[in-house]
């Protein structure tokens, strides 16, 4: 595994093949988590050009940057970096670099292709029935009408036309480059049974291949909805609030920084930002998939392509459109569905390859039949069926058309699925990592609780003038950002404590705040502000908080007391970590806290084995020491994708939480887990599982139909139609099989 901090694929090969083909360019300088890319020339030139063909260039490079393989430098190029950015240019002298003329590009934006209105498993379908039905009006033509054999041929004719139709297109294109593959096949059978009489077997065999590659074309098209509903919910326009107050609709592309956006009821979020002002709620159920409306009001966050329901919001840009929490989760949807797990690029490399053993096999065995067992070559009988019709025969039920289909198929529902239910892949290989872990590791804060300081309590010194406390804490921090602020004022505001007015406000940097009221001093803050000052040797005698609580002082005209907190713990953590249990998951939390701390917490909800006190650097050897084992294990790491980053690299699959706001989390992670809702490891875990199973059940039928239906083929035993029937069963099978994790409960 790779550093967290080293470039990990093999990303190197676009950019140098890049670089090759414009020899003007002398280097290129990428930053793929700020999205900013530049290049080097030593002269000016004409960057429109340019643009187009790297524009390509970057969408590979992002694609490969998330497959994460191992870096290739070719000789002639090397590769440095800058900050967060990683240059990659041609060998030369330092003398020559510094005669490069550095240009600032456009970082490309992913977009989806765009679905046309009849998609296409729509077309293959009427094709597909057109030529069932020219199938049966041919059959009842020579059944009812023997003395017109034209009319039965020309029905046949008709439907072979209509189920080739899609595959002759594909031929052809693949044959122009040299290409022989499974339509080839079919075609070539098909025309091959048509020589030799056999129409009905034909046009069989034309019907079902096409109905399955309708099927197979509606399964992606399924999972190509999810990313086009994403798509679907992005404004064009947005209202924009100009200094003056006054309102102005711009495109979208057009917003910065910090400015101020209006959104009224009904209306989409057009980029990610912060309530300035307004109350409503939002749906967020098109990007997280959380079906309940989230409230909003001032300081809450809200995302592009999420729904105001009932209230106008006036909110400020916090990112940019093009690198809104929508358009990274279309990015990273987009990729996954074009990176292929493992199991599914050796399919590929074997399903080419044993092409060309079907097309020579069937031509081998044509000759053995002919000439080694004297049958006839072309000419069927009613007691023996030719060399040729066996040959077809062979070729189609060893054809590899379900077996290429198993795997793929399967990956695409259940990305497909992962995305509508808040769970995103990063690419197959994830789906089949991640069934096979059998050690959890997790951090605590922001993972197993939420990272929300919440008030548990208030204590005086003497007891008895805990109200004050609560009253001082909250005029304190009403104009505070911190989280101990937030959580302060979040209790006063609801227990409907009185505000009572502060002067004299100064902040006291690192350790907490002063003021006055009526007269007296105030102080809210750390115990070390106490053990500073004049009270020192008697706060040495105060009690300490518990292991897993936080303090805050408070000191007032003659009263002293304390707020304590604690970091909630998440509601869902106990059930997912007894469900992890249930499914012999070893649990491990790794984290930064106080043993004391991280350990009532295991204790409470069921954590197997605590590591505490640790930094990022000893999470990172506890991961390593983890796989290593003995024994080895395969080890999932779920944190918060910030301070857990690290981990996440080091870990066979990163899972973290919140995609929403954590840009480490999405660099990082192979498995992200929308809404923070750790709940959905446990759907993430089950529906990688079920993947993987039903990986097993496709390629055991399509691989077991061929060995069954060659051997029976070698005794001739099996008439063309029976052939056709179980090659083309057997892909309807896997297709449909595929499909439901689509429409399964996966959680």
């Amino acid at each position: 595994m790779a550093k967290p901090d080293e470039p990990t694929s093999n990303w190197t090969e676009e950019l140098v093949r890049f670089l090759r083909e414009q020899p003007e360019v002398r280097a290129v300088r990428i930053d793929p988590v700020a999205h900013k890319v530049a290049i080097a020339t030593v002269q000016n030139v004409d960057l429109a050009e340019l643009e187009a063909k790297l524009a390509a260039t970057i969408a590979a490079v992002e694609a490969q940057l998330a497959a994460r393989a191992a870096l290739k430098t070719p000789a002639g190029f090397s590769v440095r970096h800058e900050g967060g950015a990683v240059v990659l240019g041609r060998d030369t002298c330092v003398t020559a670099e510094k005669l490069w003329l550095w240009r600032e590009m456009e970082w490309p934006e992913i977009k989806a292709d765009p679905l046309p209105e009849d998609q296409e498993w729509r077309m293959l379908a009427r094709l597909a029935a057109i030529c069932g039905t020219s199938g049966i009006a041919g059959l009842l033509a020579g059944h009812f009408a023997p003395d017109l054999p034209w009319l039965a041929k020309g029905f046949f004719l008709l439907g072979m036309i209509t189920g080739g139709w899609d595959a002759a297109i594909d031929s052809w294109k693949n044959l122009k480059k040299g290409d022989v593959e499974i339509h080839f096949l079919m075609l070539a059978v098909a025309l091959g049974a048509m020589f030799i009489g056999a129409w009905g077997e034909a046009v069989l065999l034309l019907f079902l291949f096409s109905a399955s590659g309708a099927m197979e074309e509606y399964a992606l098209d399924r999972t190509q909805r999810e990313v086009s509903a994403l798509l679907k919910t992005a404004p064009k326009r947005a209202t924009l609030i100009r200094p003056d107050g006054t309102e102005q609709e711009v495109a979208v592309e057009e917003l910065q920084l910090l400015q101020h956006v209006r959104v009224r009821p009904g209306g989409a979020f057009p980029t990610d930002g912060v309530v300035l002002s307004g109350k409503s709620a939002a749906d967020e159920s098109a990007l997280t998939g959380e079906a309940t409306p989230v409230d909003k009001r001032t300081g809450d966050q809200v995302f592009s392509g999420t729904i105001n329901l009932w209230g106008a919001l006036d909110f400020e840009v916090a990112r940019l459109p093009a690198e809104s929490t929508l358009q990274k989760i279309i990015r990273l949807i987009q990729t996954a569905q074009k990176l292929k797990a493992p199991s599914e690029r050796f399919t590929d490399k074997f399903g080419t390859g044993y092409t060309y053993a079907v097309i020579g096999g069937s031509a081998a065995m044509f000759l053995v039949w002919w000439l080694g067992f004297d049958l006839p070559a072309f000419t069927n009988t009613p007691e023996t069926r030719s060399a040729f019709y066996r040959a077809m025969t062979l070729m189609v039920v060893a054809s590899p058309c379900a077996l290429v289909l198993s795997i793929p198929s399967a990956i695409l529902a259940a990305i497909a699925w992962g995305a509508r239910h808040g769970v995103l892949f990063r690419g197959g290989a994830a789906i089949e990592k991640l069934a096979d872990i059998n050690v959890v590791a997790l951090d605590k804060t922001g993972t197993l609780t939420t990272g929300e300081l919440a008030v548990i309590g208030y204590e005086s010194f003497p007891p008895g003038r805990e109200k004050e406390v609560m009253e001082l804490a909250y005029a304190l921090e009403a104009k505070s950002e911190h989280p101990l602020a937030r959580a302060i004022v979040r209790d006063a505001k609801a227990r409907g404590v009185k505000l009572i007015a502060m002067d004299d406000f100064k902040n006291i940097v690192g350790q907490g705040v002063r003021g006055s009221y009526g007269g007296a001093q105030a102080l809210l803050g750390r115990r070390e502000l106490l053990e500073a000052g004049p009270l020192a040797g008697w706060a040495e005698k105060l009690p300490t908080a518990a292991a897993d609580l936080s303090e805050v002082w408070v000191v007032g005209k003659d009263m002293l007391g304390r707020v304590l907190l604690r970091d909630q713990i998440r509601a869902e953590s106990k059930a997912v970590l007894a469900e992890l249990a249930q499914r012999g998951i070893h649990t491990v939390m790794l984290t930064g806290d106080r043993r004391h701390a991280a350990e009532s917490v295991a204790h409470e909800l069921g954590v197997a084995e605590v590591r505490a006190a640790l930094t990022p650097e000893m999470k990172v050897a506890a991961i390593q020491e983890l796989r290593a084992g003995p024994p080895a294990r395969k080890v999932a790491m779920v944190g918060d994708g910030v301070n857990d980053a690290p981990c996440l690299a080091a870990s066979d699959v990163g899972v973290a939480m919140g995609a929403r706001g954590s840009d480490a989390a999405l660099e990082q992670a192979e498995v992200i887990l929308m809404h923070d809702r750790i709940e959905n490891f446990l759907a993430a875990h089950r529906l990688s599982r079920r993947a993987k199973a039903i990986i097993r059940q496709n390629l055991t039928i399509s691989l077991g139909v061929v060995i069954v239906m060659v051997i029976m083929t070698a005794f001739g035993a099996v008439p063309l139609a029976i052939g056709v029937a179980a090659h083309e069963g057997s892909t309807l099978v896997v297709c449909i099989n595929s499909l439901r994790l689509l429409f399964g409960k996966n959680a």
